[in-house]
């Protein structure tokens, strides 16, 4: 229960900054901030299973992994990021597919 509890609370706050990001309203670096301080929080809780539990955590994982990868200030300059990201948020919502091509695992403690 306490992954589920996290990786929603973590779902909610990276629409917000990913959102706030696409809309010039957050400057990048508090997108990645706060990726940083979520894998941060994550080893706090020491979990040791490895596989995520359901899509919507394998989509969640997947887009922390590639904000990390690719840096948040991707989001404006590269489309296929851009559109990548936001058919996840999609997915979150309820609005949308589950994401082609998406590989998400929790991170190993």
């Amino acid at each position: 229960m306490v992954i589920e509890r996290f990786i929603d609370e973590k779902i909610s706050q990276s629409i917000y900054y990913i959102n706030a990001v696409l809309n010039h309203v957050l400057h990048p670096t508090e997108l990645d901030e706060f990726i940083s301080n979520t894998m941060d929080e994550w080893t706090l809780l020491k979990i040791k299973e490895e596989a995520p539990n359901n899509a919507k955590e394998r989509v969640f994982w997947h887009v922390i992994h590639e904000v990390s990868l690719h840096g948040a200030h991707s989001l404006n300059d590269n489309l296929y990021f851009k559109s990548e990201i936001t058919t996840c948020i999609d997915f979150f919502r309820g609005t949308g597919s589950y994401p082609v091509d998406c590989i998400g695992w929790r991170p190993l403690p």
